[in-house]
């Protein structure tokens, strides 16, 4: 056999760079209610459509349409409405702050409040939630004080973790929210391997997990998604594809040739993408599988399509890799708008309303900020003793760490 044209290695490329115009035309949207909802026992197989399709509910005008249509009472819908409303002046008066040098970093999630909130709502409060660092409004959505989140990002006097971890790297045991961790991906492990031992303790709650498309290119996904599969473990696997990684399109981690929630189907796992923005297509489907899981029936993937609208952080400029518009041009919208038009087609809400609910909404967070920085700010103090950094890491502190704090305590001792 003769050897033919060379080899050529495929780089993937991103649709749109600095200066082009986005079009997203050559997305396939569904129209909203036309997904069929499956029985919560189905195997990963029946689901091969809605890991290839979208699941929307809400259409353009914001009506709520089609079988995955939760139904939800106004009130509940307002509830998810303010907490998304909360976590975006979160997300502008800390990046503000970062800009004023009061922290050194921040994460917002403009655009993906949905992902979360409506999450939270869907599941129950003492569901356990391993969260990536985008998913602040799942402890807005539990109620978890804006004041304690605002005073971690500072690592001021009142930050219950004392200064230990990077800014939104938040960890709230009491509200069922596992510390965050740095490295991408590792998530999705811990909640599996959470759910199998809730499982083998007969426990009732079921693990939720978040990571972005592009850590699902790390062996962590894959390895999780094993385990999940062949225990049928109780858990929520959630990977948000908003487009972009920190300066890489989706399409450098798999996107290009297919969906991920397709990837669930090989490990016999359902596998489910939904409408990111459409706050009742996330409400439905996360409460689908939070009742597949309760029901011992095993894991989902839920692949959430959305968009990232600001930065990857304050450290990342992403006019340098995209289009300065291109969230502009996004077909899905944005998630609060979406259900506060749904809330108006069903005569629950108005304009007036709403501005009075932004309205308190921003006063909130400005003076929960005042109260914040009162306690301090990043690199201002006041700060925690250092004697702190020896508690609260082991059960049982080991000798040496005994000697050193008692050496600590001599020397503070001999200070005039």
């Amino acid at each position: 056999m003769q050897n033919g044209s060379p080899l050529r290695l495929h780089i993937p490329e991103s649709r749109f760079r600095p200066g082009d115009t986005p079009d997203f035309s050559y997305l396939d949207l569904p129209k909203a209610g036309e997904a069929k909802r499956p029985k919560v026992d189905a195997k990963a197989s029946a689901t091969r459509d809605l890991a290839y399709g979208l699941v929307r509910v809400m259409d353009d005008k914001g009506a709520a349409t089609g079988p995955w249509n939760p139904k939800l009472d106004a009130e509940t819908l307002r509830k998810g409405l303010r907490a998304m409303l909360l976590t975006r002046a979160l997300d502008e008066r800390m990046f503000r702050a970062q800009r004023q040098g009061k922290t050194p970093f921040y994460m917002k999630c403009t655009g993906e409040e949905a992902v979360s909130v409506a999450a939270a709502l869907a599941m129950n409060p003492d569901d356990m939630c391993f969260a990536s660092y985008r998913q602040q409004g799942l402890l807005i959505a539990r109620n978890w004080p804006v004041l304690d989140l605002m005073c971690q990002v500072y690592a001021n006097s009142g930050d219950r973790l004392k200064g230990r971890q990077l800014p939104v790297l938040y960890s709230v045991r009491e509200a069922s929210f596992f510390s965050l961790s740095g490295n991408l991906g590792t998530q999705f492990p811990q909640a599996v391997g959470w759910a199998m031992a809730s499982a083998y303790k007969r426990d009732t709650r079921i693990a939720a997990t978040w990571i972005g498309e592009g850590a699902s290119a790390e062996g962590d996904f894959h390895h999780a998604l094993t385990f999940a599969a062949v225990y049928h473990a109780p858990v929520i696997l959630n990977l948000v594809n908003n487009q972009w990684a920190i300066s890489s399109s989706q399409e450098v981690a798999g996107g290009e040739e297919t969906t991920f929630a397709s990837r669930a189907i090989g490990f016999g796992i359902p596998g489910i993408r939904v409408d990111g923005n459409d706050f009742l297509a996330v409400y439905a489907v996360t409460r689908w599988a939070a009742e597949r899981a309760r029901s011992n029936h095993g894991p989902t993937l839920i692949e959430l399509f959305t968009y990232r609208a600001a930065a990857h952080s304050t450290s990342d400029d992403p006019s340098r890799y995209r289009p300065r518009d291109e969230y502009e041009h996004w077909p899905l919208g944005d998630p609060i708008d979406r259900l506060k038009a749904h809330l108006i087609v069903r005569k629950e809400w108005d304009e007036a309303r709403h501005k009075e609910l932004a309205a308190e909404v921003d006063a909130h967070a400005d003076a929960e900020n005042k109260k914040a920085q009162k306690l301090g700010v990043h690199g201002g103090g006041p700060f925690h003793d250092p004697g702190t950094i020896f508690e609260d890491i082991y059960k049982e502190m080991p000798w040496h760490l005994r000697e050193q704090q008692a050496e600590m305590a001599r020397m503070k001792a001999s200070k005039p």
